[in-house]
């Protein structure tokens, strides 16, 4: 532990990711203890756990996640990554104005004035050739001491983004595509993995 502030705690070491842009946070235990929620503060990561947990700094504690978990989450971030990379791609003046991952699906919100469902035909085959083409995804800091990451395909992209990625873009497999509208002006792509 490095430090303990009533329930919420800090470690100087975690697997456990925290929400951030818009991916929700690992579930998972530290010292056993269900992590209620994962922040970041700065470049520190703070957990909430639950009141009269005990715990004292400079204990050693071990921290665990779900790992099937966490794996979706990767795999539902990674595929909004690729959605939002090929949109962008595609349609240089498509303005994303928000997303959301969470265990069950992805979504990417556009600023776009028309059926956004227009663009799927061309979002899922550049997905599916993108995941059976199995190409590597290299993870890394573009600037350790800002812990500023990117993801990278080469010859595809390189993307400015903290989230977890999956080594290769076979990880991801078959997605479905819906869209939502919810106002004018706003077109949603939700993400669903076909294996769900």
């Amino acid at each position: 532990m490095e430090s303990v502030n009533g329930d919420v705690v800090t470690v100087d070491r975690t697997v456990a990711f925290a929400f951030s842009g818009g991916q929700a946070s690992d579930e998972g235990t530290i010292a056993g203890l269900p992590i209620i929620e994962a922040r970041t503060r700065g470049l520190d990561i703070e957990y909430v756990l639950p009141a009269g947990h005990g715990l004292r700094p400079g204990r050693s504690v071990e921290v665990t996640i779900d790992g099937a978990t966490r794996y979706r989450l990767m795999r539902l971030h990674f595929a909004a990554e690729l959605v939002l990379e090929l949109m962008t791609q595609a349609h240089p003046d498509a303005t994303k104005i928000g997303a959301n991952i969470t265990k069950d699906k992805a979504r990417v919100d556009f600023a776009w004035q028309d059926n956004i469902a227009e663009t799927f035909p061309l979002l899922e085959a550049e997905v599916e050739r993108l995941v059976l083409e199995d190409r590597p995804i290299k993870s890394a800091f573009s600037d350790l001491a800002r812990q500023s990451r990117y993801w990278e395909i080469a010859g595809f992209a390189r993307v400015p983004c903290g989230g977890t990625h999956p080594r290769s873009t076979g990880e991801v497999g078959r997605i479905v595509l819906k869209r939502v509208n919810p106002g004018r002006g706003k077109e949603r792509i939700e993400i669903y993995l076909a294996d769900r």
